[in-house]
């Protein structure tokens, strides 16, 4: 019997077939077809192309002296070096903040000695240039901040500073305002008035830039810089900007150096987390490890204690000191999954037993002893169960404060832009935001906010899709097809791992139900067979693992044919190499 829908099942989309492959593609010697299709819909049109696709320079990077306001910038910098002024650099208190802020400090440091750094506390001065930081700047007689991953929308603060003879410097990537900041040098690539050809820098990205054109103005050694793409991978994987273009670039090299030659601190989170070096003495990282094993100690440091001590193990010098800190923000990445686990439960509690909260376009939820650190986590764990825009919120000095998040082809900034009159401030970008308001407006700004996606987002568009890249027989997977696929890495927005597709496949007999030890639904180890292998005499099976998808069994187990939506990864066991299927998604076949 064909089993029925189940709930929440996605739509599978695939690729429109209408767009023709170009021959020099279609002919590149070795290139399986159906990846060239998947790559020409990538955007590749020639050899060359692919070519510096699949090999990353770093010569293909553009000049910083691009940006505007790098000039400025620069010479700022020059200056203060020159007179021996002090200088604080200002991040916030996340991965990306946080790596922005120990790369700039590190570049700096090697030529002068007037230096500090200042991550404010999430609790006490919430998100962005903080008074308490300018204070702290004057206090100990630092008369240049540069800001980082933060201040786009700070005229107010920048103008505080000034009163306090201290210049500013800022470099961020979050959308500006119709005003700039009345700053020395306003670095941002989203500026309306900036040249520059890359948009979509991380903050750390932007604080990179400032800190090569710095080097080459002063004809430095870049050495210093490369030691710090680490660092720079670590923050475009965590903030999660489009890995394409100058991303791609930095995460590729920033990952051979977390796998071949990491620095202190990452070799210590590497050590907490567990990670092991392959026969060759190298990790093998990619992104997904940064985002899931990595980056999440670090932001723990901001979530759970002070973003500062993220900075001190980034910044560390020897193993000895950097195990210290890692040990530190591995115990607060601990609780901090505990509070999301029980707060993201609390949540889904909340929606479930509300039946206008089911049926809404949108999740507004609030509780005033929700943990601050954690509600943009929950906000993206009911996200993964609902699929709409989410904003979760708790109270902080009287006031409420959230974090959203959103669905694909839904521009959370632009949303909370329409209802600012309900607001006190927000902040973010297209998929991400903050946001403060008044309890007493809590009411009207989720009627605004509900009336505001019902607007932009029909029930279809919110219905959760998997975006197929391309159908693929049996028969192509082997080791060939497999470093191709390899080599289109690094992953991520913009540049997912591809989806792949087997259709008419079934139980080889050998498939089995594995327990989850964390509760919910069983993973499914499957080990599949194919009348095309069948047919052709082979006796192989197709292996994969289905985590969380014991839901899935009974159409397993019952002989059927089914359909199957897949990642493709290497499993290596016993030094035997063999392809095994990421499986993301199942269906009876003939949909």
């Amino acid at each position: 019997m064909k089993s029925e829908m189940l709930k929440n099942e996605k739509i599978w989309v695939f690729p429109d077939g209408h767009n023709p492959v170009p021959e020099s593609l279609l002919n590149t010697e070795k290139l399986p077809a159906e990846l060239a299709g998947l790559l020409h819909r990538r955007g590749i049109r020639d050899r060359q192309e692919l070519e510096n696709f699949i090999r990353p320079k770093q010569e293909h990077l553009h000049s910083p002296f691009l940006m505007k306001d790098m000039d400025r910038a620069v010479e700022r910098i020059r200056i203060a070096m020159d007179k021996g002024e002090g200088i604080l650099v200002f991040g916030d208190y996340d991965v990306d903040g946080t790596t922005a802020t120990a790369l700039v400090h590190k570049v700096l440091s090697s030529f002068h000695s007037r230096l500090d750094y200042y991550i404010p506390d999430r609790y006490k001065e919430g998100y962005g240039i903080s008074l308490a930081g300018i204070d702290y700047a004057a206090e100990i007689g630092m008369s240049l901040i540069i800001a980082l991953d933060c201040g786009i929308k700070a005229i107010d603060k920048v103008e505080y500073a000034r009163s306090k003879n201290i210049d500013f410097i800022i470099c961020d990537h979050h959308l500006p305002g119709d005003i700039l900041p009345d700053a020395i040098a306003v670095l941002d690539p989203k500026r309306k008035d900036c040249p520059y050809p890359f948009k979509e820098l991380s903050g750390c990205g932007v604080g990179y830039k400032l800190m090569e054109a710095f080097l080459i103005s002063c004809n430095l050694e870049t050495a210093v810089l490369q030691e710090c793409l680490g660092m720079l991978a670590l923050s475009i994987a965590s903030d999660i900007v489009p890995v394409t273009g100058e991303n791609r670039i930095f995460l590729h090299h920033g990952l051979n150096q977390i796998n071949r030659n990491p620095s202190p601190g990452i070799q210590a989170l590497l050590d907490v987390g567990g990670f092991k070096r392959n026969e060759n003495g190298e990790y093998s990282l990619k992104t997904d490890r940064l985002v899931f094993g990595l980056g999440p100690r670090i932001n723990a440091a901001g979530r759970i204690g002070h973003g500062k001590g993220a900075v001190e193990l980034l910044l560390a010098k020897n193993a000895e000191s950097a195990a210290r800190f890692a040990e530190s923000v591995d115990i607060q990445n601990t609780e901090r999954k505990e509070l999301d686990k029980n707060i993201s439960q609390e949540a889904i509690t909340m929606i479930e037993s509300h039946d206008e909260r089911i049926s809404a376009f949108s999740t507004v939820l609030f509780h005033e002893t929700w943990h601050k650190g954690v509600i943009g986590i929950v906000a993206s764990r009911c996200i993964e169960k609902y699929h709409r825009p989410t904003i979760i919120l708790t109270l902080s000095d009287g006031k409420l404060v959230g974090s959203g998040r959103s669905v694909p082809g839904f521009d959370l900034y632009a949303a909370l832009d329409a209802c600012s009159q309900h607001l006190i401030q927000f902040g973010g970008h297209f998929h991400a935001a903050g946001l403060t308001l008044l309890p007493e407006n809590l009411l009207a700004f989720r009627e605004a906010f509900e009336l505001e996606v019902r607007r932009k987002m029909s029930a279809e568009d919110l219905q959760p899709r998997l975006i197929v890249d391309t159908e693929i027989p049996p028969s192509a997977l082997n080791q060939l097809f497999f470093r191709w696929v390899e080599a289109m890495g690094p992953f991520g927005p913009g540049n997912m791992n591809p989806v792949f597709v087997i259709k008419g496949l079934r139980d080889s007999g050998q498939s089995r139900l594995l327990e989850n030890r964390n509760g919910g639904h069983g993973h499914i180890k499957f080990s599949l067979q194919h009348p095309e292998l069948i047919h052709q005499g082979q006796p192989y099976s197709l292996e994969g693992i289905g985590f969380g998808m014991g839901e899935h069994w009974p159409l397993v187990e019952s002989g059927e044919f089914f359909d199957l939506a897949f990642n493709l990864e290497e499993n290596i066991f016993r030094e035997r190499r063999s392809i095994q299927l990421m499986v993301k998604e199942i269906r009876p076949s003939a949909y």
